[in-house]
């Protein structure tokens, strides 16, 4: 029978492994091999996701804006330009916000980029 090493620090790996993994079904929750290998790909994941993420939100961003600008007659990259070229530095996140939140702001800015007033 073969000397058992390092049986501390083993068994100190694989509980925090399979506690990474809890919660996962059937094997990959409970059997060390299947544990690890699940939990390395939801930290790949989850690595990966975090820059989705952003990605995700800047899209549903422009969606509301171009839906906010549409409703009052001027394209979104009008939009955009147009505040630009009037030197306001809005980002999309608090443009967005003012499209669903606060519809009189909105209009203001869209009157601005169409060129009204400043």
């Amino acid at each position: 029978m073969a000397k058992v090493k390092h049986a501390v620090a083993s068994k100190r790996r694989r509980k925090k492994t399979l506690k990474q993994a809890k919660g996962y079904v059937g094997g990959r929750g409970k059997l060390y091999r299947t544990a690890k290998e699940t939990a390395r790909r939801a930290l790949a994941y989850s690595y990966r996701d975090r820059k989705v993420k952003k990605r995700d939100f800047r899209s549903l961003w422009i969606a509301r804006i171009n839906a906010a600008c549409r409703g009052h007659g001027i394209k979104y990259s009008e939009f955009i330009s147009g505040l630009k070229k009037a030197g306001i530095a809005l980002d999309r996140k608090s443009l967005a916000g003012l499209a669903v939140s606060s519809k009189t702001a909105f209009k203001k800015l869209i009157s601005i980029a169409k060129g009204g007033e400043k």
